[in-house]
């Protein structure tokens, strides 16, 4: 007791975390030297484009300005982007000194999971992420999990209800032998059972033959169509489900499957389980639903009529925990006793668990985690990602942050005990109604901030404009893992719909320049536009990609020739900006080739899903449209992850993304090919072949870029191909736009 005592008083006065710089001082000096030059460059470019402007009727003249905006918007985007590079810093807790300090003081933490469609996202994908938090190492009697099924759906009830029954065994199971990860379908496809630890070998097999037969009750049901009459006269919810309910028309659902006062809530083992709880807010067609904003608002407060905890995590369906202690790394950013008063969320990087060796889709974003976004951080501003992120329930529900007024983690529980399941269901289902948030400050000052397709993004900066200071945590074991997407199609999509959430912010009052100003750093608020302009530069890089082809289709020029002085800032940058990027990239642990594969899924998503949400999102400002929501499938075929697997890009349909995608590939290969022959004829003229050299070096980088679409085009028979009708197209764009004069 004295060797305890003594340790608890060694450490009574230590921080529970600690901040410090991701780079040493040389290090950070050798950049600003580096990105001063670079500065200095781009002027260069700009001054350069003001002198050589052609004249009123002169070839040219409008291609050159598009370069010259082009070459604008590079520039002060670059300058942006240098605010996430300045003060990159790492955070370190110190969970062992939470443990003795606060072990009997813990406060409960409420688990938050969203899913929308068990076709889309099925209910054997979302029960080993509810598993997974079920089972952290934790005190059971202090967690409460919530699943808001917004599909409404009667399999994902079924779902919820053998976990509440396999819960018994997993819970256990994960602690005596301490287990990650603890999702159970992860855990059995990584483990091999070990022969040479028989006690371990002997359970795993008993436990993963339960797992197996929950799976095949849940699927076959799933499979059927329908529950059974005899299950659902087991449990008094399905009751909830009748002919007249449909998906977006339903009353408030909400059932308390495991509730932690109640004695018999135990494992096989005698130890408490925590609460669970399954909600479906209420739906009616005629009235707004706002998505997963308003999913998590009907969780904040059907939650505080349950169990209230001063603590929610909030997670996507498809996104298990990988750390059973991150909760407790959590707390050392809320409980430290000097600045953890101040803390209003701590947001987890967004890990995956089905990345190729080279991440062919760029899913992982090693630099954007490791460097951009612990960057924002240390400008004071790390962004609210959505999932993975621990929240203070106090700054997600509008109070603003006072030195005066300190929000205490504890749980306000005298409501609560001593009332039966039922009172608390009922109290629960009017607040999930539609009608509830009606005349309040929900969606506005109150919960996630409504009208935004990244509503999370939206959320964290209204918070920080509180005064509460958020903080980005990027362990060396990764916390939470999902799915990334598999195929091209379904990348582009989802970077679609961010980029037009993050430019529609910034064209609103909530722009960080403007909603921000006087409130956080302008280091932050920078950092912010990082993202938020996605959508505009990518007009750019569709000049970029184009204007140069086709000036050298039509013999014009665009870039000073090689002999001139003015073509050594252009060189400068672009060997500058791709040698940086590279050693960036290898820095943050990517490989050469995943490098390479990064900066092809950056040119598609900047000419395809970045520019039509640039389209979109203007189409919206006129009010011709408004905000849809689009889920990215979570289940593929097994031909499609085969080529997954093998690393080879998956297109196999018409969308109007692709007919971009191939229409560049094309134009670049046919310009590259007519440069040649322009450079070939031009060799009396050293001044005509010097003028042809920078567009044939970028159309040929283009082409390198551009290999797999033209395997894609032309020489591939699966059924990921590029279709026929995407080749023609393109092929026809491509002749009408090289058959067009330049003015």
């Amino acid at each position: 007791m004295s060797t305890e005592n003594g340790a608890r008083e060694e450490n009574s006065g230590r921080s529970l975390f600690e901040t410090k710089a991701a780079e040493g001082g040389s290090v950070a000096a050798a950049y600003k030297v580096f990105a001063f030059t670079v500065l200095v460059s781009i002027v260069l470019i700009w001054l350069y484009r003001l002198t050589y402007i052609p004249g009123v009727g002169e070839p040219g003249r409008w291609v050159w300005i598009g370069m010259f905006v082009s070459e604008l918007l590079f520039g002060f985007y670059w300058i942006i982007t240098q605010s996430v590079r300045w003060n990159v810093v790492q955070r370190i807790p110190f969970k062992d000194r939470l443990s003795l300090r606060y072990e009997d003081k813990l406060p409960d933490v409420d688990i938050f999971i969203c899913t929308a469609d068990h076709v889309v996202e099925p209910p054997i994908m979302v029960i080993d992420t509810v598993l997974s938090a079920m089972s952290y190492n934790y005190p059971p009697e202090k967690l409460s999990i919530y699943l808001s099924d917004d599909g409404g759906s009667e399999f994902t009830f079924y779902a919820l209800l053998e976990v509440s029954d396999f819960a018994k065994y997993w819970l256990p199971f994960c602690k005596k032998f301490k287990l990650e990860p603890r999702a159970p379908a992860v855990y059995f496809k990584r483990n091999i059972l070990d022969s040479h630890d028989l006690v371990l070998a002997q359970e795993s097999s008993k436990v993963k033959k339960l797992y197996e037969d929950m799976k095949s009750r849940i699927e076959t049901v799933v499979e059927k169509g329908g529950i059974p009459k005899e299950i659902k006269e087991k449990h008094k919810g399905f009751s909830e489900w009748n002919s007249l309910i449909a998906r977006n028309d339903h009353q408030s659902i909400v059932q308390i499957l495991i509730d932690r006062r109640n004695p018999n809530s135990v494992d096989i083992d005698g130890h408490q389980l925590p609460t669970l709880v399954y909600l479906s807010r209420e739906k009616r067609p005629q009235r707004p639903h706002h998505f997963k904003a308003g999913s998590m608002n009907a969780l904040i407060r059907v939650s505080s009529k349950i169990s209230n905890a001063p603590i929610i995590l909030n997670l996507d369906c498809d996104m298990y925990s990988n750390d059973s202690d991150a909760i407790r790394d959590s707390l050392c950013f809320f409980m430290d006793e000097k600045q953890g008063h101040r803390t209003s969320y701590v947001q987890y990087p967004q890990r995956y668990h089905n990345i190729t060796e080279h991440d062919i889709y760029s899913s992982v974003a090693r630099v954007v985690h490791q460097i951009e976004l612990a960057g924002i951080d240390g400008n004071g501003g790390a962004l609210y990602c959505g999932t993975g992120c621990f929240h203070r329930r106090a700054s997600l529900c509008g109070m603003k942050f006072s030195e005066d007024n300190r929000s205490e983690l504890k749980s306000v529980k005298h409501e609560i005990e001593g009332r039966p399941i039922e009172e608390l269901e009922e109290a629960s289902k009017q607040v999930a109604n539609c009608s509830y948030e009606d005349g309040t400050q929900w969606g506005k000052e109150m919960g996630l901030v409504y009208g935004c397709p990244v509503e999370d993004i939206v959320t964290g900066l209204t918070i920080q404009c509180r005064g509460w200071r958020p903080i980005y945590h990027n362990p060396s074991r990764y916390a939470f893992l999902g799915i990334a997407a598999t195929t091209l199609d379904q990348s582009l999509v989802q970077n679609k719909r961010w980029s037009e959430g993050m430019f529609q912010i910034f064209l609103s009052k909530y722009c960080p320049f403007i909603y921000g100003h006087g409130k956080i750093k302008l280091g932050a608020q920078m950092g912010y536009c990082v993202y938020l302009l996605w959508a505009p530069i990518s007009l750019g890089t569709l000049c970029y990609a184009v204007a140069p082809s086709l000036c050298l289709l039509h013999g014009i020029r665009i870039f000073p020739e090689v002999s001139s002085l003015w073509f050594l800032p252009f060189a400068y940058v672009f060997v500058a900006k791709y040698a940086f990027g590279l050693a960036e990239a290898l820095s943050c642990g990517d490989t050469l080739k995943a490098w390479w594969n990064s900066q092809r899924i950056w040119l598609f998503r900047r000419t395809t899903a970045y520019f039509l949400a640039f389209i979109d999102t203007v189409i919206r400002q006129l009010g011709f449209s408004q905000t849809t929501f689009v889920l990215t499938p979570k289940v593929v075929d097994d031909d499609v992850m085969k080529r997954h697997e093998n690393e080879i890009l998956e297109f196999g349909s018409s969308s109007i993304m692709f007919t971009i995608i191939a229409t560049i590939a094309l134009l670049n290969l046919f310009s590259f090919l007519l440069g040649i022959r322009r450079v070939v004829l031009a060799t009396e003229s050293s001044r005509a072949f010097q003028q042809f050299i920078p567009p044939i070096i970028l159309s040929g980088l283009l082409i390198m870029i551009n290999i797999p679409v033209y395997q894609a085009l032309f020489f591939r028979t699966d059924k990921g191909r590029m279709p026929s009708s995407v080749l023609w197209k393109s092929v026809l764009i491509v002749s009408l736009a090289s058959l067009m004069p330049i003015y």
